[in-house]
């Protein structure tokens, strides 16, 4: 477990400051843009990556200058012992853990005929495990009022094209799973909601990209969305504003779904 651990000479301000983050899978696209987020609300930041090093250490050196203390820690999410040894190693340098963001996930296509088991495995491990094992070690360090917020897919309500079984159906257990946790957290009013976002312009998902034309077309607005409106709404989710909206799959697919 490799980490870089990044300070400013100033204090952090902002709506978030004083708060404690871990997201995973921050180094780039959806992540990389919570992950900036949220320390220039305040927030002090732990971000996992998997391979991409060069991209995290730019990120938190990109986020020096906001005042938040930025911590990059290299672990597969699949790697569930690691996951948890990491969100313990924030808790300890931080005192806490305030906002939990389940990020990571992959993607995996293929048709039901072909797709292998150690895919689907890799699926569910990343995309559905990872997500209770991270929750369940941040919420032993996280106070009440708490937020935990999850990065599932609107193709959890709609896969409009073959070979995209297995990937649904680890984004619909997230739905599941989102509504089971806020139950067992309200009592210490933690909330815990899940966001699925539609197409966003990323570098695995480009706008310019191969799919572009097919998912424009299944869209209500004729764009895909940018990794900043998702982390947009990450920050109001783990805000005081939101302390009233839990258990909640709230979408953010310029109409995909619609």
């Amino acid at each position: 477990m490799a980490s870089s651990y990044m300070t400013s000479s100033k204090a952090a301000s902002g709506r978030l400051a004083g708060k404690a983050a871990f997201v995973t899978g921050g180094a780039r696209g959806i992540g990389a843009a919570i992950v900036q987020r949220l320390a220039q609300e305040g927030a002090d930041v732990t971000f996992t990556y998997t391979s991409n090093e060069a991209a995290a250490r730019a990120l938190a050196a990109k986020l020096e200058g906001t005042g938040s203390r930025v911590t990059a820690i290299r672990v597969d999410s699949a790697n569930t012992r690691a996951l948890s040894d990491a969100i313990d190693q924030a808790a300890a340098k931080l005192s806490r853990i305030d906002i939990m963001v389940n990020n990571a996930g992959v993607n995996k296509i293929g048709s039901v005929e072909q797709f292998s088991l150690a895919d689907l495995d890799a699926t569910l491990d990343i995309n559905v495990r990872a997500v209770f094992v991270g929750t369940q070690a941040a919420v032993r360090h996280m106070p009440d009022g708490g937020r935990v917020v999850t990065i599932g897919s609107i193709n959890a309500e709609r896969m409009p094209f073959a070979g995209g079984a297995a990937y649904s159906m680890s984004k619909a257990a997230v739905v599941g799973l989102t509504k089971g946790l806020a139950r067992d957290l309200g009592a210490r009013q933690i909330t815990v909601n899940n966001i699925q976002p539609g197409p966003v312009d990323t570098d695995l998902n480009p706008a310019n990209g191969p799919m572009a034309s097919a998912l424009l077309g299944l869209m209500a607005l004729k764009r895909y969305g940018h990794a900043n409106e998702i982390a947009a709404m990450v920050a109001y989710l783990v805000g005081p504003e939101a302390g009233y909206v839990t258990g909640a799959s709230l979408s953010i697919d310029g109409g995909f779904g619609a």
